[in-house]
């Protein structure tokens, strides 16, 4: 029988490592093509969405002041337990990115792997990019990714498997592309001796346009927005075609030079 989820994200917390791990080195390339001028020169950042926090011990290997922020339970224990096992100084928190706080502003925000997707309505995205404001100092950057309508349209359809040792994922997608919504139906399946025991999860994204985006962005605080197409950072992800993913990086508004 069919679990429900009792945190968010539980199950896909305790096996993301294992079967999401392919999407690293896509955000390593991009991460590295679209930062390389600007990440040498940080000193503070948060990993919004951490997840696992492995982008997040990655910033502090490179001696950068780091946070990673999760709303999942789940999700922030593993990260804890992969910082203090590497002896790397992250401190995560357990936050929602639409009204998320931290202990000091930051010099960058990064907030990948279309986590930003996942908030529940549209109408979030102006929380989040409120929230970022709030959290980067004068002339920090925003640095994320998310999938756009094109993308729900060419890859949240269908039927998904994933298959790991003593482990089934079936994902069973759908998308709207009218309201601009999609979802994956997550049923999990483990095994457990001779038997299998199967969990269910429901993952759900929205989708803005670019103009959205923008807008959003600088009404927000953020003076410069630039928007650069995913797919040359999706090796081997035949998929992911033009259009269907867009990496963001925005610059919040630095102060004003002081007229006395």
């Amino acid at each position: 029988m069919a679990q429900e989820t009792p945190a968010p994200y539980r199950w896909l917390a305790e096996y993301y490592d294992q079967v999401f791990s392919v999407h690293r080195p896509w955000g390593e390339a991009a991460r590295k093509k679209l930062l390389g001028d600007i990440l040498p020169k940080v000193k503070s950042a948060c990993d919004l969405a951490c997840g696992t926090g492995t982008t997040a011990l990655g910033l502090a290997a490179k001696g950068i002041r780091t946070f990673g922020v999760d709303l999942s339970p789940g999700m922030c224990r593993i990260a804890r337990r992969k910082a203090r096992a590497s002896g790397l100084p992250v401190r995560i928190l357990q936050g929602d990115m639409r009204n998320f706080r931290l202990p000091e502003k930051v010099d960058l925000v990064l907030c990948e792997f279309d986590a930003l997707n996942h908030v529940p309505r549209k109408s979030d995205l102006a929380r989040v990019a409120c929230a970022v404001s709030r959290a980067l100092k004068p002339g920090g950057h925003f640095f994320f990714d998310v999938n756009n309508r094109l993308g729900f349209q060419s890859y949240w359809k269908g039927t998904w498997c994933v298959e790991k040792s003593g482990l089934l994922l079936v994902m069973n997608n759908g998308n709207d592309a009218a309201r601009d919504r999609a979802w994956s139906n997550c049923e999990w399946f483990f095994r457990e001796g001779r038997l299998w025991r199967r969990h269910h999860e429901l993952v759900r994204e929205v989708c803005w346009s670019l103009a959205e985006m923008q807008s959003t962005l600088k009404t927000a605080g953020f003076d410069r927005v630039r928007a650069s197409d995913s797919s040359p950072f999706f090796k081997n992800a035949p998929h992911v075609t033009p259009g269907c993913r867009t990496h963001y990086l925005a610059r919040k508004q630095p102060e004003l030079p002081s007229s006395k």
